[in-house]
């Protein structure tokens, strides 16, 4: 294979900065290259395929440490093992993904008791145990709703749930359960204003019936629609344009 590409060639393929480049070189993520006459670093074809894997598994949220481990799978030259590997890694990480996603709304939650609670009572002189600058007694603001697009003043329904922080864990393992943390139980793809979840086994029409219903009541902004025909069982899932990026976080993103 032929070595014809400078280093700006290479990084420029890519899109990513020539440093960038040096620097995967450095940690062993990247062989050393072969150098030209004049010295200059020359790369083939192969190596800006490298590159590519390395930034999807960058994009997947890998550490550099996984995409090392990943790149030796890679130089194997068989997809399936990487496959396998990826699985793995994405799954793990959709999880932690989402244990973000409550510890943000829990955090959520404090806030607006916190700034509930730092409106409610201003003392004369020293702080003391209701004014909000060390304790979070004084207002009962944690079941207020986790608004994620204020909408009310529109006349639109609140892109908001109203779930108390300590029951949000629940829910997520609820549908996680139900729908699977990876693409192993269903298959998403993208529908006007939502996704469509076509599930590949026998699943329980009523649980999904339940659950729809559970979150229709606390996030009034989705909509759920159940289907049955010869293919198997499908939930739709839609919302407001501005409240797609919610249904993705919750439901997946269509492939």
């Amino acid at each position: 294979m032929t070595n014809s590409l400078r280093i700006a060639e290479v990084a420029d393929r890519v899109g990513i900065s020539t440093a960038t480049v040096r620097y995967y070189e450095r940690i062993g993520v990247l062989p050393a290259p072969q150098r030209a006459d004049n010295g200059y670093r020359v790369y083939d074809a192969h190596t800006v395929e490298r590159l590519e894997f390395i930034a999807r598994a960058k994009q997947l949220g890998c550490t550099l440490e996984e995409i090392t481990d990943l790149v030796t799978a890679w130089d194997g030259g068989e997809c399936g093992p990487i496959q396998d590997r990826l699985r793995n890694l994405v799954a793990d990480k959709l999880t932690a993904a989402q244990t973000e996603i409550v510890e943000l709304v829990t955090l959520t939650a404090e806030l607006r008791n916190a700034a509930a609670t730092l409106e409610h009572h201003r003392p004369v002189g020293r702080c003391d145990d209701q004014c909000g600058c060390t304790t979070g007694n004084g207002v009962e603001a944690a079941t207020a709703p986790i608004a994620f697009t204020d909408r009310e003043a529109s006349g639109g329904t609140p892109i908001a749930c109203t779930l108390s922080s300590d029951q949000v864990p629940g829910r997520l393992d609820d549908w996680n359960t139900l729908i699977g943390t990876g693409n192993d139980r269903v298959t998403r793809t993208a529908i006007p204003g939502g996704v469509r979840l076509e599930f590949h086994d026998s699943v329980d029409v009523a649980e999904i019936a339940r659950l729809a219903t559970a979150e229709q009541d606390c996030c009034r902004f989705f909509s759920f629609g159940i289907t049955i025909n010869q293919h198997g069982v499908a939930l739709n899932v839609t919302a407001p344009d501005d409240a797609l990026d919610v249904v993705h976080a919750a439901f997946g993103v269509p492939a």
